[in-house]
């Protein structure tokens, strides 16, 4: 960023950019609501092979990738806390994928009980860094920018990643009392108070740090604490920084392992994926799958000089790129079927949904150009599933709903 302005700009547009998306995710939801999510929405859309494609990269690389990384984000500031030498970070990062499988195995509740306490703490912690950074002096030195000239594109590459997860909350749209028209306004307010602590946080590290201190911290609120309460401070905000890692990858866990079951349900030939424990009320081989695939990824991430930095890379460019489908999808059904009945629909239809898709293909352009092997790989995988694509004979829509 190239001025305090542009820098609580770009957060203010991530909001507003998540909102819009939120109101498109909710008009689709609330009209085909199903744990299966946007994979519902692209195959009702386009078709089930291109449902299959996207489960296939939800399973794959977009949920398997987000827990890795989450997972690894919990690793590195779990160790800065708890050091248990070399390979620590790998160490924790496996421990975290298996911890929450296994929570999510033995039940919904569970998984929604964890979900709930981690959220609670993640939202102390960082109303505590807010307090702290508000409170201290500015720093003498005047902020200066590292260059004349921000880039807009890479910020907010950074920006809607940190927004990222609202969408995951249609795949619990079928288990939510009254989410057909419930739902948008749980993720429309939600996503408002998220802005806004995320805009009062960087408030928080300019005052304390200033723009210049920020650009050249690698751990800007560990920076912050450190300043307002010593070497304390920076230890709980690394054990801060790892719940929240903890708290995404527990959601991730949950609705991953729903659109896996639902294309276990959509193909004959992966029906056992497809198996919905009654007892526990919970889709236990899909979470016993996401499981191994994720844990597979933290281990080659093990091998890699930044095993964070290779499971963004990963995960970023399919995950724009689905994301889009599901924009155009809006566009699609709302043609296809206009006789649905739609208790939530987008406002300033279509300018919106424009403003959505338009968006989303920015940021797959911007993935692809700022990320590096691991983008690479990822896309690979995802051209894997199409050459499964012929072998796979899917079931109609209709037996499936």
């Amino acid at each position: 960023a190239s001025s305090e302005a542009m820098l609580l700009l770009a957060w203010l547009a991530g909001g507003l950019l998540s909102i819009v998306g939120a109101l498109c995710y909710a008009e689709l939801a609330s009209a085909y609501p199903s744990m299966g999510g946007d994979y519902h929405f692209l195959r009702r859309a386009f078709g089930q092979r291109i449902g299959f494609l996207y489960a296939w990269a939800r399973l794959t690389v977009i949920q398997t990738g987000s827990l890795a990384l989450l997972a690894y984000l919990f690793g590195d500031y779990l160790a800065a806390v708890l050091p248990i030498g070399t390979g620590g970070s790998s160490l924790y990062a496996a421990a975290a994928v298996i911890g929450i499988t296994a929570i999510n195995w033995v039940g919904v509740h569970w998984g929604a009980r964890t979900q709930r306490w981690l959220t609670v703490a993640e939202i102390v912690g960082l109303l505590a860094v807010i307090v702290a950074g508000l409170m201290l002096a500015p720093p003498e030195a005047a902020p200066r920018p590292l260059t004349e000239e921000g880039s807009i594109g890479l910020m907010m590459v950074f920006v809607l990643l940190t927004f990222g997860g609202w969408s995951e909350a249609v795949y619990v749209s079928a288990e939510v009392r009254d989410a057909r028209r419930r739902l948008g306004w749980l993720m429309v307010g939600a996503l408002a108070l998220i802005t806004l602590l995320y805009l009062l946080v960087n408030l928080a590290f300019l005052n304390a740090l200033g723009l210049a201190g920020m650009a050249a911290s690698d751990a800007v609120a560990t920076d912050v604490m450190r300043r307002s309460a010593g070497e304390v401070g920076a230890a709980l905000i690394s054990a801060l920084v790892a719940v929240a890692a903890i708290t995404s990858a527990n959601a991730t866990a949950i609705t991953g392992a729903r659109t896996a079951c639902a294309l276990g349900r959509g193909f004959p030939a992966l029906h056992w994926l497809g198996r919905w424990d009654t007892r526990r009320d919970t889709p236990g081989n899909a979470l016993l799958v996401q499981g191994a695939i994720a844990l597979l990824l933290v281990v080659a991430g093990a091998f890699a000089r930044d095993g964070f930095q290779l499971a963004v890379e990963y995960t970023a460019p399919v995950f724009w790129f689905f994301l889009l489908l599901v924009g155009v999808a809006l566009f699609v059904l709302r043609v296809r079927e206009p006789e649905r009945e739609r208790p939530i629909t987008v406002p300033f239809y279509p300018v919106l949904p424009a403003i959505f898709c338009l968006t989303s293909a920015y940021l797959l352009y911007s993935s692809v150009a700022y990320t590096g092997f691991g983008a690479l790989v990822g896309i690979a995988i995802l051209c894997v599933g199409a050459l499964l694509l012929p072998f796979l004979r899917p079931l109609p829509l209709k037996e499936i709903d």
